[in-house]
């Protein structure tokens, strides 16, 4: 072959990468000078200045890692605050895989201003959860919890209890077959979690396997919370549904003095006494279309009787939204219509009166004997946020990941997923104490911002800049929460760390807290 017919991939040159990698060509907008420089401190999360500030001035960070219960002795080993700070960033960033914290190991810039050496490996977080003691484990997760939300207890609040199914697409511990709404046939593990959904501050979360689906399995690691601080930080109601209202977990409750509002599972009996209730007019107008009246009853799984609140609307028929995943498939003339695809529409339960009427109706149960039938009403409706939070953790904060073979490092992620996102939920708070922003968009927001360290005159500085449509406001919410944790600092020498801790939270939960009365002292040092 002759180089007048030769193709022209065979007259292509041999390349060698250079040592400083310069590319001069042309590009839009005229001749454009490509160059790396991999010894630059550079993040793509610069918005992290102001975070690492947070738990500076809180001291959660250097608390979290002083005693992580796994202690590497060699000279080449990895060191608590490395792990730590390889995880805290991981969950922060948004990563839900292990895998994904490869993405991290070079950004020295969030090294920097969280004080680690390095962003360890992989393989080094799964084997450093895998390898903790499990008492030790529990009892660090427990102990950092406690930090982290006992000053909020303060406050009068409630807590919301319900569990949500993770399915699992492997051969990991505790992956069993169960109820799982999502992927029927599908092994799981369940996540049974209790929070004060008003503020969206999570106090714990137990991981367990698929078959440990029912509330009353998720209660234990409840009782072991409550037990755990003192009675007056104890909330004045507990909250949950269907699967909460079972005669065992009332009992549980009862006897530790402790008012609840569950709903309750239509049986034959309270169908049939919703029935009779609903031939009269006795109704009471209970706020937001709803009226309601009350009864006591003893439902046939029931040691005694209980005050049971009966609330119902009207039924105004609508054409429900089909997803676009949940089809209906076409069938042969005469033959039966395939099953459809997707996730089942939501199924309520509808009763008639004597008139004909059809209601939408559920059945409450309480030992709360003080308040009315319109205020157990609002309660219970106030618990509609609760799938909002399990939205947030599944799909915004891993824990639809992170997962491993042995269900421990399973357990001990969820958790701390829950507490660096309570940290999170305070920190974007102290911006705009008005309402919670998801993470969806406050980390865009507060994290994506380019920053680059450099050394000027001996102090360290970072250069920051936002890509962000709203860049001016994002940049305007920063430089709020910085000012604030400045004032903070400078009076921190008068305070101990629980009292520096309850101060943030009363600014950052100011609104919310206006409306709520106070267990405990305020501090009366926040700016006006």
């Amino acid at each position: 072959m002759n180089s007048t017919t030769a193709p022209v991939w065979c007259k292509v040159p041999r390349f060698e990468i250079a040592k400083d990698s310069k590319l001069d060509i042309p590009a839009y907008g005229g001749r454009l000078d490509v160059k790396w420089d991999p010894g630059t401190k550079v993040t793509p999360s610069g918005g992290l200045a102001y975070f690492a500030v947070f738990l500076k001035v809180t001291g959660f960070f250097d608390s979290l890692c002083s005693d992580f219960p796994v202690d590497y002795r060699s000279n080449n080993s990895s060191s608590r605050r490395d792990i730590v700070g390889t995880i805290v960033l991981a969950i922060l960033f948004g990563k839900d895989r292990y895998v994904q914290i490869n993405a991290l190991r070079n950004d020295t810039a969030s090294m920097e201003l969280l004080g680690l050496r390095k962003i360890v490996s992989e393989d080094t977080v799964r084997r450093s959860l895998r390898d903790a003691d499990g008492k030790a484990l529990d009892a660090w997760l427990s102990r950092h919890e406690h930090e982290v939300v006992d000053s909020m207890l303060r406050f009068a609040y409630v807590i919301d209890i319900d569990n949500t199914v993770k399915p699992i697409f492997g051969h990991q511990e505790g992956a069993e077959l169960g109820y799982n709404p999502q992927k029927p046939g599908r092994p799981s593990h369940n996540y049974h979690t209790f929070f004060i959904g008003s503020a969206r501050i999570t106090l714990g979360v137990d991981v367990l396997p698929g078959k440990q689906h029912s509330g009353v399995c998720g209660m234990r690691s409840l009782w072991a919370f409550l037990d755990a601080i003192p009675r007056r930080l104890w909330p004045y109601l507990l909250r949950g549904d269907v699967g909460y209202g079972s005669d065992g977990i009332m009992s549980e409750a009862e006897a530790r003095g402790l008012p609840y509002l569950f709903k309750i599972k239509r049986t034959g009996l309270a169908k049939e006494l919703f029935a009779f209730l609903s031939k009269d007019d006795g109704w009471t107008d209970c706020g937001c279309g709803w009226e309601g009246r009350e009864h006591r009853i003893r439902l046939s799984t029931w040691k005694l009787a209980r005050r049971c609140i009966f609330i119902r609307r009207p039924n105004v028929p609508k054409v429900a939204a089909i997803p676009l995943e949940r089809t209906q498939l076409p069938a042969p003339d005469g033959a039966k219509p395939a099953p459809a695809k997707g996730p089942r529409q939501l199924e309520f339960d509808f009763a008639k009166d004597r008139k004909g009427r059809e209601w939408d109706y559920c059945i409450l149960v309480t030992n709360e004997e003080k308040l009315d039938l319109t205020a157990l009403s609002q309660l219970y409706r106030d618990r509609g946020d609760c799938e909002n939070n399990f939205d947030e953790f599944k799909n915004q904060w891993g824990w639809s990941g992170f997962t491993t073979k042995q269900l421990k490092p399973c357990k001990a992620m969820a958790r701390l997923i829950a507490i660096v996102a309570n940290l999170w939920n305070v920190f974007v708070r102290l911006a705009d104490p008005d309402a919670h922003r998801e993470p969806v968009t406050s980390r865009p927001a507060f994290l994506n911002i380019i920053g680059r360290i450099v050394m000027n005159g001996g102090r360290r500085v970072i250069h920051l800049t936002s890509t962000h449509a709203e860049a001016d406001a994002i940049r305007a919410s920063l430089c709020l929460i910085g000012k604030f944790l400045e004032w903070v600092n400078s009076i921190a020498e008068q305070l101990n760390p629980e009292t520096t801790w309850t101060l943030v939270l009363a600014y950052a939960f100011r609104k919310l807290l206006r409306l709520k009365p106070s267990r405990g002292p305020i501090p009366a040092l926040i700016p006006a």
